[in-house]
């Protein structure tokens, strides 16, 4: 089965809209367009529902429950139980909260396992537990290739680990990790695991539930939604943790580690997301189960990606002025490729943007990836990244643009 691109696009307004007409995103690992789906909703709940909700009057009602069906909706297709979703205002404070009720739960002498392959957001907040007398433990990527490598995992687990966090796939490495082997390694020797999926949610919804990891974190502005940062916590952990909320949410799961209230328009507008994978779904002829459609979904993004990225690779990886960074081959990766230039990643961003290509140049938050694989952050790279919108014209004019600037 292939994608229908045209399809797809026309779920999205972007793609409609004249002020971007004759220009290429290849930026959207920093944040994708918005489907139509979650546009409705966010302006039927401002027009309708922008009350406060869960109350007895209609309009209060029905914002409430549009906010409890995109739980309800995300956690069939995450495979997860609806209450072990949580809203929070990004990534990064989700992150942040949770590296707190950790610092509350756990001993001076206790461990963690952090890799120097993360975007900081989800680095960053558990390194600072070595404040709290934590030792904080570094799995390192191989400084070539840019990969973790398992047998280094486990040369770091012993009893004292308490959590192991890594991303399902870097924001310029590329690399898809392996979550079930790395979940099953630090599972068998006592230790939690936390998934920054941040990376690699925009390329399908993944199936926490069967992959195992006991917190799993992306944003939701990159998986075609509103600004607001999605967390799985399952619940065996989410119960052991200590309440980072008011006291009197203290019994319920996905409340506990959402200190703030949330952004009632932004968390209902988040089913839109689930609207669009099932119009995905339904136009491609996908039946089952919600989380059975979702994972074909996944799998018919996957492999338009796929498809579209190996020419980018081969275009690039023999130049002797270009490194690129992570696997060569596409199935291995996501399509977010970080090229390491003779000159600053801006510049080269800024070139392609006058041939109608829309890309980033910098560190993008993983100066600590770049420093261990040898690029300066300072110059960072130039950063090429597309999701299943993507179309071959597309990818045929980026190429063309490279040629010209390389």
């Amino acid at each position: 089965m292939q994608l229908d691109t045209q399809f797809v696009r026309s779920q999205f307004p972007a793609f409609s809209e004249p002020s971007l007409e004759g220009q290429a995103f290849f930026e959207n690992a920093g944040g994708s367009y918005t489907c139509g789906a979650v546009i409705d909703r966010l302006t039927r709940y401002y027009r309708q529902r922008k009350v406060q909700p869960y109350g007895h009057y209609e309009a209060s009602r029905l914002a409430g429950e549009e906010m409890d069906e995109a739980r309800a909706r995300l956690a069939a297709l995450l495979g997860v139980a609806t209450d072990e979703v949580s809203f929070g205002p990004s990534t990064t404070q989700n992150t942040y909260v949770l590296a707190q009720a950790f610092r509350k739960w756990m001993g001076e002498g206790d461990a963690i396992v952090v890799t120097d392959q993360d975007h900081e957001a989800n680095s960053g907040p558990w390194r600072r537990l070595a404040e709290a007398g934590i030792d904080v433990r570094e799995w390192r990527i191989d400084p070539e290739s840019g990969l973790l490598r398992l047998e280094d995992l486990e040369h770091l687990l012993d009893d004292w680990v308490r959590l192991v966090c890594f991303p399902h796939c870097s924001n310029v490495v590329g690399a898809i990790n392996p979550v079930v082997e790395i979940t099953a390694a630090a599972h068998a020797a006592g230790a939690f695991v936390c998934v920054d999926g941040v990376s690699y949610a925009p390329h399908g919804f993944p199936d926490v539930g069967g992959m195992g990891p006991d917190i799993y974190l992306f944003s939701a502005y990159k998986t075609y939604g509103p600004h607001q940062g999605i967390m799985v916590i399952r619940r065996e952990l989410g119960e052991l943790l200590p309440n980072q909320a008011h006291y009197f949410n203290a019994g319920v799961l996905y409340k506990r580690f959402t200190p703030a209230g949330p952004d009632h328009a932004q968390v209902a507008a988040s089913a839109g997301m689930a609207d669009y994978v099932e119009a995905l779904a339904a136009h491609h002829g996908i039946g089952g189960e919600a989380g059975a459609r979702g994972q074909a979904v996944h799998d018919l993004m996957r492999a338009h990606e796929v498809e579209l990225l190996q020419p980018l690779l081969d275009a690039v990886r023999d130049r002797n002025s270009v490194r690129l960074l992570g696997p060569e081959e596409a199935g291995a990766r996501a399509p977010t490729v970080a090229l390491a230039l003779n000159g600053p990643g801006a510049e080269a961003a800024a070139q392609l943007a006058k041939r109608g290509i829309m890309a980033g140049g910098g560190d993008f938050y993983a100066q600590r990836p770049l420093g261990a694989m040898g690029v300066d952050p300072e110059k960072g790279v130039l950063r090429l990244s597309f999701v299943h919108y993507t179309s071959r014209a597309e990818i045929d004019k980026l190429l063309n643009a490279l040629d010209d600037i390389l």
